[in-house]
Parts: structure tokens; C-alpha cells; sequence
């Protein structure tokens, strides 16, 4: 297959190096990045995600970073449409797309589609969630294990949140999870698809988040959450959970000083990390994993891995 006609995947955790490295293949295969990152999305917080820079946006053309309000929830599911429909125009351009992230959920769309069971009711699925609380995990296992045998080689017993989901669905759709996961439709073929998996030594990226952090507040991160907070944003939007707007917050507040705020920031992303790499050790076993240090030599060979 040419390598004209591929999708490239590039995933790595935070501070890995990922948009760096996509934006000089973009470069090298005339390629235009599309952001796989779901806090990335987010108009009015820039710095704290970490957006690619103006000085980026002009080597290369990025799509969907900072084009949705604070306000407003953004599921995997609106991420993938708008994605297959972009992929679509850039083919038609004869540019490569290139999908950067750090998201997993976004890969796992891509390469595997998307369930789509039915919205469960709030007041259904905390019905559920009181069962499970009242029987404790291990009773209600086997409640779940009597309705859905398949959950036997599926599901760990001591998993809590991935039972209470396969029993909700169960009990709501007279379906399956794995009835569910049969009816998926996968949106590109296999072939298509170029799947690197940055691999960065842990020390080297503990070293480049606390990089990060120091610059972020450098860059105005404390004056951003400032600008954020008057902006009344629920806490049940995904906008909240960025890491930083809690700890900016309590540093406004008086509540901690600038040192101890930085640490927190810093400790969150280090464990936000550590998960996208768990993450990629069990989703991603058959990406091609490219060591951080390799990566600009991996940029001038690409073309002979690839075609």
C-alpha cells in the first residue's frame, strides 16, 4: 500500500515529545496533524494543555485544537465523526493525515470503532450502583456472572466500575457487552493504518514534565485559571478535570503557596502519564514502538518502513 494512502497514529504520553516529532513528519510526507488529545480541544486553556504554539501552526496545519467553549462536553464518540470526515478532506487534498494524542479512548475509535449502547437513565444505572453496594463486589459478581457468563474471561471480580457497566447493560438493553461489541463497525481497515507508540524512559519524562510545569506557570497558567474560573464552568464538564485548575485554584484562594501548587501540578501529571502508559501496554501491543531518542532518525527512514 502507498504510503500516500495511510492514516498515521502517533501516541505518547504527555511530555513525551509526540507534537514535536509530528510535526516534522508532517513536514517530510506532507502531512497535516489532527489532535487526538480531549483536552486539547479547549478554546480557552491554552497553556495548561499544552496547545501547539502559533510558531507550529505555521510550519504545519493542525486541526481541531482550541476550537470548542469550556462549557461544552465532548465525547469520543463527536471526536470520531468529526475525525473520519476530516481524514476524508485531507485525502482529497492529497495530504496525509497524522493523529497525535494522547487519549486512548480517541486510538481505540479509530482502530476498533465505537460500542453504541444506548444512553442507560441516570436514576437506571444508580439503581445499579445501589444493588452493587448493598451485595458487596463479590456477590454481586456472581449475580452479574448468572446473566452474563461471558464476563467469567472478560472482567476481573474485583473490577467494580466494569461490572456495574456490563450488569447496567445487561439489565437495560437485554443485551450483552460482547452482544454489543459485535455490532461495532471498524472504521478503517487495518491496513491503512501506521500505529507509533513513543516509548520514553521514565526518568526522562519525569524530567520533561517538571520542564513542563515550571514553563507552564511561566506562561501565564495562573492568569489563564484566573480567566476560567470567572467564567463559571460546572464541575461536571470535562473542562474541570484539567490538570492544574484545582491546584491554581487553591493557590488563588491562599490556601497553599506557589511551590507547593507547582509540586501538585507535578505529581498529577507524572500519574496522568504513568496511565497513558499503562494504557498503552494492554490497548497497544501491536503498535510499533519507537524510542524517544530514535525518533529523528525513525522521521528519515519513515518512507522506507512504510511503503
Amino acid at each position: 500500500m502507498d504510503i500516500q494512502s495511510k492514516i498515521i497514529l502517533i501516541f505518547g504520553p504527555t511530555a513525551s515529545g509526540k507534537s514535536k516529532f509530528a510535526i516534522q513528519l508532517a513536514k517530510r510526507i506532507n502531512g497535516e496533524i489532527i489532535n487526538a488529545d480531549s483536552m486539547q480541544v479547549y478554546k480557552e486553556l491554552k497553556i495548561l494543555t499544552d496547545r501547539p504554539k502559533n510558531k507550529d501552526l505555521k510550519i504545519v496545519k493542525h486541526h481541531l485544537y482550541g476550537f470548542l467553549n469550556v462549557k461544552k462536553n465532548f465525547s469520543t464518540g463527536q471526536w470520531l465523526k468529526i475525525v473520519q470526515k476530516k481524514i476524508k478532506e485531507l485525502k482529497k487534498k492529497n495530504k496525509i493525515p497524522i493523529i497525535v494524542g494522547g487519549t486512548g479512548l480517541y486510538f481505540k475509535s479509530i482502530t476498533s470503532g465505537l460500542v453504541k449502547i444506548p444512553k442507560i437513565p441516570v436514576n437506571f444505572r444508580n439503581k445499579i450502583r445501589k444493588i452493587q453496594s448493598n451485595l458487596g463486589q463479590e456477590q454481586f459478581y456472581k449475580k452479574l456472572v448468572k446473566i452474563d457468563p461471558n464476563v467469567k474471561n472478560k472482567i476481573n471480580p474485583t473490577d467494580v466500575q466494569r461490572s456495574i457497566r456490563a450488569y447496567e447493560v445487561k439489565k437495560f438493553t437485554k443485551k450483552t457487552l460482547t452482544q454489543w461489541f459485535k455490532k461495532t463497525t471498524i472504521p478503517f481497515d487495518d491496513q491503512e493504518l501506521v500505529k507509533i507508540l513513543i516509548d520514553t524512559k521514565r526518568e526522562d519524562l519525569v524530567k520533561k514534565i517538571e520542564k513542563r510545569v515550571n514553563k507552564m506557570i511561566k506562561d501565564g497558567a495562573i492568569k489563564e485559571v484566573k480567566k476560567f474560573l470567572k467564567l463559571r464552568v460546572n464541575k461536571d464538564k470535562s473542562s474541570s478535570k484539567v490538570i492544574g485548575i484545582n491546584e491554581i485554584s487553591s493557590y488563588l484562594l491562599n490556601k497553599q503557596d506557589l511551590i507547593s501548587t507547582k509540586e501538585q501540578i507535578f505529581i498529577k501529571t507524572r500519574q496522568y502519564s504513568k496511565r497513558q502508559s499503562t494504557w498503552a501496554r494492554g490497548q497497544m501491543k501491536d503498535w510499533q514502538k519507537v524510542p524517544s531518542q530514535d525518533l529523528t532518525s525513525y522521521i528519515k527512514k519513515f518512507q522506507k518502513y512504510h511503503t
